[in-house]
């Protein structure tokens, strides 16, 4: 459905995991969702694989000595559904939000970068897992697949997300585009890379926005100096986990409705004039006036991947 609302307030939420505990993480969302809905917030945006956090540890360190690492976070991953999930179902429901979330989530012997989204009444609506693992991350999580490439209706609108460089998938983007989203959640991990990353990513979540003729809710985690060195105490590794923060919310027109946070633990805010979509679309929409479907098409196998057929 297209959403009766005038106006939406969006939270995009910037905050350093619990290293130490699955739990302490996820009172750390709990308590992140109390302060943005007292704040007015009726959609809050986590960073991507938030709970327990985003595996750093296999971005610098080689493959076989990151298998301890791996194995606690395999330890300290939730399945979905579970018992995180039901906590933060409940929070959602609690404060009357729409709550989007990344975590790490265990599926027997599997990890995956999982996105899940909570309507305002705490329902589970959507569990999609990120289609191609980037880089490193390809030794710790194992594919999606189209089966969660999906829109969902929401108690602020039409909803969509994607993890980090799947915003360089300009089909899968389109994909979620051609069902209508109002407001795009999007999540990177954050500390990684430099100002370089922050600049990328800025620049991809406002394209899509103008491409989309949507709004872009964008949440990048943060490290602190104790845990960047918990991670490395090696100087010159710890470069590559500073930077790379961009938490802002774009309008359908590519305007920042809210100064990028690149640094520190925050919330940011922003209202979501939802006339603004159709009067972006009025000057094209790349899903209607401004397709050609007769020449370009996009075709999706949204069947759930499994071992068997049974």
């Amino acid at each position: 459905m297209t959403t009766t609302k005038k106006t939406v307030r969006a939270a995009a939420v910037q905050i350093a995991p619990d290293f130490d505990s699955a739990d302490g993480t996820l009172a750390k969302v709990l308590q992140a969702i109390a302060d943005a809905a007292a704040q007015g917030a009726e959609l809050v945006v986590f960073p991507e694989t938030f709970v327990p956090y985003y595996p750093y540890f296999s971005f610098v360190h080689p493959p076989f000595q990151a298998g301890a690492e791996h194995l606690l976070l395999y330890e300290r991953a939730p399945t979905v559904p579970g018992p995180v999930t039901d906590a933060v179902a409940s929070a959602a429901r609690e404060h009357g939000v729409v709550v989007v979330l990344g975590v790490n989530e265990r599926d027997h012997g599997s990890l995956y970068n999982t996105q899940i989204v909570f309507d305002a009444n705490g329902e589970l609506l959507l569990k999609r897992r990120k289609i191609t693992p980037t880089y490193h991350e390809r030794m710790i999580w194992g594919q999606g697949d189209a089966s969660g490439l999906k829109v969902v209706d929401t108690a602020v609108g039409r909803v969509g997300a994607l993890a980090c460089w799947e915003h360089y998938n300009p089909l899968a983007r389109y994909a979620l585009m051609a069902q209508h989203e109002q407001i795009h959640c999007a999540q990177f991990p954050g500390s990684m890379v430099g100002q370089i990353f922050a600049d990328q990513m800025e620049v991809t979540i406002r394209h899509h926005a103008l491409e989309s003729a949507c709004f872009v809710v964008n949440a990048t985690g943060w490290l602190t100096d104790s845990q960047i060195a918990a991670i490395t105490p090696d100087p010159a590794v710890q470069k590559a986990l500073r930077g790379g923060c961009c938490t802002t919310i774009v309008s359908p027109e590519g305007v920042l409705l809210a100064e990028p946070l690149r640094s520190g633990e925050g919330i940011v805010i922003a209202d979501l004039d939802m006339a603004l979509i159709t009067k972006r679309k009025r000057m094209m929409d790349s899903v209607g006036h401004y397709a050609r479907p007769e020449l370009l098409s996009l075709r999706i196998d949204d069947r759930a991947v499994s071992p068997t057929n049974l």
